[in-house]
This record gives structure tokens, sequence and C-alpha cells, in this order.
């Protein structure tokens, strides 16, 4: 097991990626390659004096926040980001996580490792803490617009996840929409339903925002523009919660009193709603496995973002999903 770490890519590179790199090999043991300038990786490893499972990658260029990802990739021929997925397809590495671009991100997934059979356009499924069971949101960011009938592809590879590697048995699908009623949306949404309508897919309709959280649907599906925009409020209304909830126990002697008393359950509520448990959004739709950071992931989301990576790979999620969509009839 090697996770190819894009240790230049992210708001706070590389010093929170080392940081999360370093954890993750010392928790959990996983073999890290870190793929980025040495000399500038290497002062950042400097600070821990615990290295063992992790190795440095050299490559001199880095595709900014702010560039056009296929036009960065065509002029950086050892962007870091690049090199981690050229790991993958020489054998060196089994998986790539990243902070960084995510348009480079997928474009070096697709370019480097291909397309799966049958699908047009990969997509990024996120896992949302809910407070009954977590929820697949996606598209969260890969591809702004969307034909309809590549909404029902992002529907059939998040079924074939959920079924494959989440233990999902039949999981109800749903598209969101502006409204539940079934002439609410946009007209990609509109005719996006018609199609998943006639698909075998569990199809439950339409879902609003609110149901985000509420659990009471296993695959929320949308193009990136709007999933990006959800999942980041999603997860600002949570982080703003938990402050909130934290702040009015700290206000009174009987709120620190009960928090004193409640602490491990407090503890577990946080950690149940904590996007950074997950660490990243999955590539699905690429002949390898790829994950996706926001830009300002901290050293914990990052660690726990390979250690994901690394289950993915142990998992078989890559071969489960092909005999999934390969075998099954949901178009």
């Amino acid at each position: 097991m090697n996770v190819a770490v894009d240790a230049m890519g992210g708001d706070h590179a590389p010093e929170v990626v080392v940081q999360g790199a370093v954890e993750a090999a010392s928790e959990f043991g996983i073999d890290i390659t870190l793929v980025g300038h040495e000399k500038i990786v290497a002062k950042a490893l400097g600070a821990y004096s615990r290295q063992a499972h992790v190795s440095l990658h050299h490559c001199d260029e880095v595709v900014e926040m702010e560039e056009s990802p296929l036009k960065a990739l065509r002029k950086k021929k050892n962007a870091s980001i690049k090199v981690a997925f050229d790991l993958v397809k020489k054998g060196h590495a089994d998986a790539v996580i990243s902070a960084g671009n995510s348009g480079a991100t997928l474009a070096a997934g697709v370019l480097v490792l291909g397309r799966m059979n049958g699908i047009e356009r990969p997509a990024i499924a996120s896992i949302v803490p809910t407070e009954r069971n977590p929820v697949v949101l996606i598209d969260v960011g890969a591809n702004v617009d969307c034909r309809p009938a590549q909404l029902l592809q992002f529907g059939v590879m998040a079924h074939a996840f959920a079924c494959s590697c989440l233990g999902m048995t039949n999981p109800k699908v749903g598209l969101l929409s502006i409204g539940e009623e079934e002439g609410k949306g946009n007209e990609q949404v509109r005719l996006a339903r018609e199609l998943f309508k006639k698909s075998t897919l569990n199809f439950i309709g339409n879902v609003e925002g609110r149901d985000i959280l509420m659990g009471e649907v296993d695959i929320i599906v949308c193009d990136g523009f709007v999933g990006n925009v959800a999942l980041k409020l999603t997860e600002g209304t949570v982080a703003a919660m938990v402050r909130l909830i934290d702040r009015e126990l700290k206000s009174s002697f009987l709120g620190r009193t009960a928090k004193l008393l409640g602490r491990k359950p407090i503890e577990r509520f946080k950690r149940k709603l904590d996007y950074e448990e997950h660490g990243g959004g999955l590539l699905l739709g690429i002949n390898g496995v790829g994950v996706i950071c926001h830009g300002g992931s901290s050293a914990k989301a990052i660690k726990n973002a390979i250690n994901m990576a690394a289950q993915y790979v142990n998992n078989q999620v890559l071969q489960k999903m092909n005999l999934q969509l390969t075998t099954s009839k949901v178009c």
C-alpha cells in the first residue's frame, strides 16, 4: 500500500500536508510518497522526528489554484499532481490525494489513468454526515455545466459506489432541486428527472437542500456548481452550529456543568458531524483511486483523506465499481 500525496497542493502546503501525511503514516502505518519540490518538502518534513513510511519524490512544478487546469498540465509536464498520478500508472503508488486545484486533479486523473468504461465525465462524490446515515452527494465540483444524461451517469456511479463499497442495499436516489414537485427546477433538472424515472435506480424524485442533512435519502445528485455550493453551505452550517452550542454551554454555570457531565456525548456529536473525519471527496469515474480535499484542509483532514484512500484500495473499490457498472442494468 502506497498513497501518493500532492505535497504542493492546498492553501497551506506543504507544511499542513506534510503534517497530515506524517500523522497518517504514524497512526495507520500507511506508506506515503510526498510528491513535490524536494528542498521545500524536505524542510517541512524536517520538523518531525518520526518519518517512517514517508518518502519523497521530486518534481519542480505546481498547478496553482488560479490556473486553467488543462493549459497548466499541457505546459507543466512535471507538475506535482500529474507526477502523483504517473506513480499510480507505473505501479509505484495505489492512490492519489490532493488539496490543490481540483480541476487539475480531475484532469490529471483522466489524462494519466483514463476514464472507466461507459463513463463520459468523472465526478466527485462526497460523504456527508447526517442525523441518520451518511449521504453520498454527487457531483460536488468536478463538472460545473452538465447535460441531463450526465446527471444520470453520476447517479449510476454513486449507486455502484454505495452498493459495492458502503454496504448500501438498493439506495434511495434523489435529484437536488428547488422543490419536490415534478415540474420544479430548471430545464436540466426537469429533463434529468425523466431519465431517472426510466432507469432502474431506486429514484424517489426531487429533494430539496434541507433534505441533505436529514438522512432520509442515500444519494443526492446535482451538477458540480450546485453541489459545491450545497456542500460548503452544509459544512459551514454544521461548523457554526457546533460553535454556537459550545458558546451557549460556556455562557452559564449550568451550561458549563452540563458540558462537563456530557463531555463524551458532545464529543461524539461533534465527531459525527465533522466533515474532516472523511477528509475529502472520492473522484469517481477514473481508472484509479483519487481523493480531492478542500484547499483549506487541516492536517486532520489530510490524515483522514489518506486513510480513506487506503481503505478504498484495500476494499477494491475500483474493481467492485467496475463489476457493479458492468453487471447492473440501472440505465
